[in-house]
């Protein structure tokens, strides 16, 4: 699929799971993007864990 430029929105609650599939992700809370990057970079987020832990 990314050979041949073809983009998939998938959308889980899953965090781990969401980007453990994927080579990016956007995090919206409240409709508004909070956070964006690549997966590796999202996984190890301090941002991202405030954004679900509180």
């Amino acid at each position: 699929i990314v050979n041949k430029g073809i983009a998939i929105l998938f959308v889980e609650q899953n965090v781990k799971l969401a980007l453990n599939m994927a080579d990016r992700g956007y995090v919206l809370e409240s409709g508004h993007l909070v956070i964006e990057g690549k997966s590796d970079y999202l996984l190890s987020s301090e941002k991202l864990k405030k954004v679900f832990l509180g």
